[in-house]
């Protein structure tokens, strides 16, 4: 019997001698191997809280914890979704909360001391792609003006945000701020969606921090604010907002009721781009170092039953995540992006199987060259007010992020059988940077060991030692 299974059976009064015996039943079980436990360690702690957002990109841990893989390392977890990303972080550093699924700029933000103070880590990145750009309706009637169709008749893709300049220089003829929105200001949405407008000739406007002005709004053409995940849609379809930028379901969610429709999705802003990742504090993870390791173990696990056999187990993984104690909308629609396709405009349903990748391409490794780049875009946008030195971003980068302990999660499924080396980068030879990547929109290339010269081959954005 499962620990799933007993906590069913168990009064709520005795949950923790059954949490405190967890790892002699399942040994007697026979879920857990006694000699792979003596080679790595019991973990430190058993009972655990982690924290998400409902978001399908938070399914590794979801899956995990269904699939059994926590129990599988003597852990007992409990998963709760959370507010928003503010409450989030807050309760991981308070100690509410062991770990959570977080936004990648979030552990580098706090660590570097933009917004909240903490040093937060990270030893396992959660997915590659899944957010979506949309636009209202009305926006949408106007920008389809300036778009080409394609032979078939629909849209050629990918969309640049040039289509969009002239709806905004409409607005601002009419006296009317064109507004948007992103779910916190160190998401990936926010640089993904500022990538896109900048890229299309549309400045999004700057963070003055040490001049006290957060709201990233200096000198914008399109004004960017934080509006939480699910409410989105809601958001818009209220005129507050005239599109956003947001993991899924929440493009989807636009689709389907009729309100909106997403213009380009992140895989065509820079293919295979890196998202969400599993932060804790740098106090916990050095507090429970096995502890940790077997978390990233599971989770390794889990990512890589959401990918395997060709996105098969995709069906099961939203069934799991319609459930309303995980992301709790409707099944079709988070399969709608889930399963290998996306719909852009109602009917317009394109093959997409990248669109959500948790385990394909090294996604579950913590590249420090993915670091990086979140680093640039907060010096880009004035997060970051001065400018640094290429070895500041190396160093801020090896900090936060930890491959170390990946590698170790890594070696032990693969000494246990559970895993091959094959599906792992090479250990030994690893540098924790991606070759030079092209597949962004505008066509630039990013090398992560040369961040400064990166930042100086945009057109609009901070470099060298510009300041606002």
């Amino acid at each position: 019997m499962t620990l799933n299974a007993l906590k069913t059976v168990l009064p709520t009064s005795n949950y923790r001698t059954m949490n405190k015996l967890s790892a002699a039943i399942i040994v007697g079980a026979g879920l857990l191997s006694g000699v792979a436990q003596a080679e790595l360690g019991y973990p430190e702690k058993e009972e655990l809280k982690f924290g998400f957002i409902k978001l399908t990109d938070m399914a590794p841990l979801a899956v995990a914890y269904e699939k059994g893989y926590f129990e599988d390392e003597g852990l007992y977890v409990t998963l709760e979704a959370q507010a928003n990303w503010k409450v989030l972080l807050d309760r991981v550093i308070d100690g509410q909360l062991d770990g959570a699924h977080m936004l990648a700029g979030q552990p580098l933000g706090a660590t570097i001391g933009y917004g909240t103070q903490a040093h937060i880590i990270t030893a396992f990145s959660m997915d590659l792609n899944g957010n979506g750009i949309t636009v209202s309706n009305d926006v949408w009637d106007e920008m389809k003006k300036n778009i080409p169709n394609g032979p078939d008749g629909k849209p050629v893709h990918p969309i640049s945000a040039s289509a969009l300049k002239p709806v905004i220089d409409q607005y601002k003829s009419q006296g009317k701020p064109f507004n948007m929105g992103m779910v916190f200001p160190v998401s990936t949405h926010n640089y993904e969606l500022r990538y896109w407008l900048a890229a299309g000739g549309i400045n999004p406007g700057f963070y003055a921090p040490a001049k006290g002005d957060t709201s990233g709004q200096i000198n914008a053409e399109a004004f960017l604010s934080v509006t939480p995940p699910p409410q989105m849609p809601a958001t818009m379809e209220a005129g507050t907002i005239y599109g956003y930028c947001v993991g899924e379901p929440w493009n989807q969610q636009a689709v389907f009721k009729g309100i909106g429709v997403p213009v380009i999705t992140d895989y065509e802003i820079w293919r295979n781009n890196p998202e969400k990742v599993f932060g804790v504090s740098g106090d916990w993870a050095e507090e429970n170092p096995i502890t940790h390791i077997r978390v990233v173990k599971a989770m390794i696990r889990a990512a890589k039953w959401l990918d395997e056999n060709n996105n098969a187990n995709r069906p099961e993984a939203v069934e799991i995540l319609s459930r309303s104690e995980y992301v709790g909308a409707d099944y079709d629609v988070i399969a709608n992006s889930m399963t290998g396709t996306f719909e852009y405009e109602k009917g317009d349903k394109r093959e997409i199987p990248d669109f959500n990748v948790f385990f394909r391409h090294n996604a579950t490794y913590p590249y420090y060259s993915d670091a990086i780049w979140y680093l640039t875009q907060m010096r880009r946008w004035g997060q970051i007010s001065e400018g640094k030195s290429d070895q500041w971003y190396m160093d801020t980068a090896k900090s936060v992020y930890r491959p170390d302990i990946y590698a170790e999660a890594a070696k032990s499924l693969i000494e246990e059988g559970v895993m091959m080396a094959s599906e792992f980068p090479d250990f030994e030879t690893e540098t924790g940077f991606k070759p030079p990547q092209t597949g962004f929109i505008d066509g630039k290339v990013y090398d992560g060991t040369r961040p400064n010269e990166y930042l100086g081959k945009f057109e609009i954005g901070l470099k060298g030692d510009e300041q606002i």
